[in-house]
Protein backbone atom coordinates (compact mmCIF):
# COMPACT_ATOMS: atom_id res chain seq x y z
CA UNK A 1 0.00 0.00 0.00
CA UNK A 2 1.23 3.35 -0.90
CA UNK A 3 0.27 7.11 -0.39
CA UNK A 4 1.13 9.82 -3.55
CA UNK A 5 0.57 13.07 -4.10
CA UNK A 6 0.94 12.80 -7.62
CA UNK A 7 -0.49 10.57 -10.03
CA UNK A 8 0.35 7.18 -10.76
CA UNK A 9 1.91 6.89 -14.48
CA UNK A 10 1.35 2.55 -14.36
CA UNK A 11 -1.69 1.25 -15.68
CA UNK A 12 -4.06 1.21 -13.12
CA UNK A 13 -8.02 0.60 -12.35
CA UNK A 14 -9.96 3.62 -9.88
CA UNK A 15 -11.71 2.38 -7.48
CA UNK A 16 -13.29 5.64 -6.17
CA UNK A 17 -12.60 8.54 -3.32
CA UNK A 18 -10.94 7.30 0.38
CA UNK A 19 -10.93 10.21 3.18
CA UNK A 20 -9.90 10.31 6.58
CA UNK A 21 -9.68 12.80 9.66
CA UNK A 22 -8.22 13.04 13.00
CA UNK A 23 -8.60 15.75 15.25
CA UNK A 24 -6.88 16.72 18.85
CA UNK A 25 -8.47 18.94 21.62
CA UNK A 26 -5.88 21.29 23.17
CA UNK A 27 -6.35 22.33 26.41
CA UNK A 28 -5.68 25.60 27.79
CA UNK A 29 -2.15 25.38 28.69
CA UNK A 30 -1.10 23.78 25.62
CA UNK A 31 -2.46 25.73 23.17
CA UNK A 32 0.29 26.82 21.31
CA UNK A 33 0.95 22.77 20.74
CA UNK A 34 0.71 23.02 17.20
CA UNK A 35 3.96 20.78 16.38
CA UNK A 36 1.00 18.04 17.48
CA UNK A 37 -0.31 18.40 14.19
CA UNK A 38 2.63 15.83 12.81
CA UNK A 39 0.75 12.84 14.76
CA UNK A 40 -2.47 14.03 13.38
CA UNK A 41 -0.73 13.62 9.89
CA UNK A 42 0.35 10.37 10.47
CA UNK A 43 -3.26 8.86 11.65
CA UNK A 44 -4.69 10.44 8.43
CA UNK A 45 -1.63 8.30 6.68
CA UNK A 46 -2.76 5.28 8.67
CA UNK A 47 -6.57 5.70 8.27
CA UNK A 48 -6.22 6.06 4.76
CA UNK A 49 -4.13 2.91 4.13
CA UNK A 50 -6.17 0.65 6.25
CA UNK A 51 -9.76 2.02 4.50
CA UNK A 52 -7.76 1.29 1.26
CA UNK A 53 -6.41 -1.83 1.56
CA UNK A 54 -10.05 -3.20 2.84
CA UNK A 55 -11.37 -1.72 -0.84
CA UNK A 56 -8.84 -3.85 -2.07
CA UNK A 57 -6.86 -0.93 -3.29
CA UNK A 58 -2.45 -0.86 -4.08
CA UNK A 59 -2.42 2.88 -3.60
CA UNK A 60 -3.97 6.17 -2.94
CA UNK A 61 -3.21 9.09 -5.50
CA UNK A 62 -3.78 12.57 -5.72
CA UNK A 63 -3.25 12.63 -1.83
CA UNK A 64 -4.51 16.14 -0.67
CA UNK A 65 -4.81 17.07 3.53
CA UNK A 66 -6.35 19.80 4.69
CA UNK A 67 -5.53 21.78 7.83
CA UNK A 68 -8.29 23.56 10.53
CA UNK A 69 -7.46 24.87 14.13
CA UNK A 70 -11.16 24.76 15.29
CA UNK A 71 -12.11 27.43 18.53
CA UNK A 72 -15.16 25.91 19.84
CA UNK A 73 -14.79 28.94 22.95
CA UNK A 74 -11.65 30.22 24.38
CA UNK A 75 -10.18 27.08 24.84
CA UNK A 76 -10.09 24.40 24.47
CA UNK A 77 -8.74 24.12 20.46
CA UNK A 78 -9.28 21.00 18.32
CA UNK A 79 -6.73 20.33 15.82
CA UNK A 80 -8.24 18.89 12.32
CA UNK A 81 -6.27 17.39 9.20
CA UNK A 82 -8.11 15.55 6.73
CA UNK A 83 -6.82 14.02 3.82
CA UNK A 84 -8.24 12.33 0.67
CA UNK A 85 -7.04 10.63 -2.39
CA UNK A 86 -8.08 8.73 -5.45
CA UNK A 87 -7.83 4.47 -4.56
CA UNK A 88 -6.13 2.64 -7.29
CA UNK A 89 -5.80 -0.77 -8.01
CA UNK A 90 -2.67 -2.04 -10.49
CA UNK A 91 -3.41 -3.75 -13.39
CA UNK A 92 -0.45 -6.55 -14.23
CA UNK A 93 -0.27 -6.92 -17.76
CA UNK A 94 1.15 -10.10 -17.99
CA UNK A 95 -2.47 -11.42 -16.15
CA UNK A 96 -4.13 -9.17 -18.96
CA UNK A 97 -2.63 -11.63 -22.00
Amino acid sequence: MFLSTEAFPQAHRILGIVNATSHLMLQSNEIDAFESMDQLFSDVEAKLKSRATAKGADGVVNVRFTTNVANVQVAPKFLVVTGYGTMIQLIDKKKMK
